[in-house]
């Protein structure tokens, strides 16, 4: 499939910031005390503009309460192309993240970093503008190859299996509680993978499979879209 100009020009950039992807610790995990989840929620508005808003929650590591919660929303000028998107969302995330009072020690993105053809995904991509440690959890499986299938885990809370490409490891797909769906884990940048799957179960409650950072920035969006929605409606 040929590919566009814009495309050609996203793929330099990826390449050029894929050898700056750092996979190990650069920090001590006891210094982790604020963990920052992102997300973001897409709609139309009546002319087809799409818009996007992005939100980002701060919880407390050791308590899992919310801390603070930041949103930024615009209109959205690039479509979406598989294997791009973070240059849909990196303009809202760099706006939401410079509204932000307290410094968060790790992002966590509900998307994923390495986990991508070019190692470059939101959570990798976003990283190097964020200056802070990232980590990409995805609800869903983002094939890297088109053949590439991953290893179901055990079905117990803490199971893993790796997902292996060219005898690369990617990421890991990763049970959070007994007989639940996984999720897949992936490093975005400046931190191991062991680390962040061990941060991932940290920030799991019995609410859901999803780690409280991105799951309550999931449920931000969709408020924040909806009172969006209403005041452009009105």
């Amino acid at each position: 499939m040929a590919i566009s100009k814009m495309q050609e020009k996203f793929i330099s950039q990826q390449n050029e910031l894929r050898f700056r992807i750092n996979c190990k610790d650069t920090f001590n995990i006891d210094s982790v005390k604020l963990i920052a989840g992102v997300d973001l929620a897409y709609w139309n508005d009546n002319n087809e503009q799409e818009h996007a808003v992005c939100c980002i929650v701060i919880i407390d590591k050791a308590t899992h309460k919310m801390v603070e919660v930041k949103s930024y929303s615009d209109k959205i000028e690039i479509p979406y192309m598989p294997g791009f998107l973070s240059f849909r969302e990196l303009p809202l995330i760099i706006k939401t993240s410079e509204l932000l009072e307290n410094k968060p020690d790790i992002f966590m993105f509900d998307g994923n970093g390495y986990l991508h053809p070019r190692h470059m995904g939101i959570a990798t991509h976003a990283s190097f503008y964020l200056n802070t440690p990232t980590i990409g959890v995805a609800k869903t499986y983002y094939r890297v190859e088109k053949n590439l299938d991953y290893i179901e885990p055990d079905f117990s809370s803490g199971s893993y299996t790796d997902i292996v490409y060219n005898n690369e490891v990617y990421g890991r797909v990763l049970r959070t509680h007994d007989n639940v769906r996984p999720v897949f884990v992936s490093i975005g940048n400046n931190i191991s993978l062991d680390t962040a799957v061990m941060l991932t179960m940290d920030m799991v409650d019995s609410e859901s499979r999803i780690p409280i950072p991105t799951r309550l920035a999931d449920l931000e969006t969709h408020k924040e879209r909806k009172k969006i929605m209403n005041e452009q409606v009105h």
